[in-house]
């Protein structure tokens, strides 16, 4: 919400070269994201981790519209965003809710797995264009592959393994579409220092808290690909961004270090409480269950 206020301010005022320190590409990455872990959590059922990844498709997604208005956002891809967006979140709350078709919601996820893992390694590639040659091969590619794979597994053409594999792609790839965009957002910091005015460190803070709140749950029920996703966003997004405003100078050395102060004791706390609830020794035992899926 503040950097949606902020950006709202620097529309305001016709300041439209701030809104270019969000990276669309990030943003956009974080959305999809957002989109494919709420379908992921939506079939487990875990309702508070729906919440949260439907606000951050939701507050994601007025960011997009901000940037399409500033123009730093092509709007046709915006158009396209658009439509996604409310076509996943309407078929994940209709499936949640039991008002959906079985057979529905799995083209759902093949559509996502897809998607996902075309994209990936499309806006990955993208990120770091000009200083590597504009092509679409990335995406192209990844593209026949994942419809391969989707097609043999729907017709049977994989073992029970490989059937198993290719359903866990789509969030696993929802992980590593939510985790480029603190990568996005680090390389926009590096080559634009100046832009780092229209970050909001609010936000920043918001972020780590959002996504460090989720990792003792995580933790708890032993879900890597939650883990992973949440400890990367509350690591990279939210303490990194906040890490390059203080460097910056554009935040105080009291905020900064309060922020991280507030995320050491918050991740100690998590995986001592853990391993006082496993009744185990040490957290360290907590992070091998983890790792091995115990």
């Amino acid at each position: 919400m503040p950097q949606i206020i902020l950006n709202a301010r620097n529309l305001a005022a016709g300041n439209n070269t701030a809104l270019m320190a969000v990276p669309w590409l990030g943003m956009l990455t974080s959305l999809l994201g957002n989109l494919s872990l709420l379908s992921y959590f939506a079939k487990k059922r875990e309702q508070g981790a729906m919440v949260v990844q439907t606000l951050g498709v939701v507050s994601t997604f007025v960011v997009l519209a901000q940037l399409a208005l500033a123009e730093a956002m092509p709007l046709p891809y915006f158009l396209a965003t658009s439509v996604v967006v409310v076509s996943g979140l309407f078929l994940n709350f209709m499936n949640y809710f039991g008002l959906l078709n079985a057979g529905i919601f799995r083209l759902w996820e093949d559509f996502i797995t897809i998607g996902g893992l075309s994209v990936l390694p499309q806006i990955m590639w993208s990120t770091f264009v000009p200083y590597i040659p504009n092509s679409i091969l990335p995406g192209a590619i990844s593209f026949v592959i994942a419809v391969l794979a989707v097609t043999m597994a729907r017709s049977g053409k994989l073992s029970e393994q490989g059937v198993k594999f290719v359903g866990g792609i789509s969030g696993w790839t929802a992980t590593l579409l939510f985790m480029w965009m603190p990568v996005s957002q680090m390389w926009t910091n590096y080559l634009n220092p100046e832009n780092m005015k229209g970050l909001s460190a609010i936000s920043m803070l918001l972020a780590m808290i959002g996504n460090g709140l989720m990792l003792p749950r995580a933790l708890l029920i032993r879900d890597l690909m939650w883990f992973t996703g949440s400890a990367w966003a509350t690591f990279f997004y939210g303490y990194g961004n906040i890490a390059c405003l203080y460097l910056s100078n554009i935040i105080s050395k009291e905020f900064f270090l309060a922020a991280t102060a507030g995320l050491v004791s918050w991740i100690g706390m998590a995986f001592w409480r853990d391993s006082v609830v496993h009744g185990y020794s040490s957290p360290l035992t907590s992070i091998s269950d983890l790792v091995s899926g115990s």
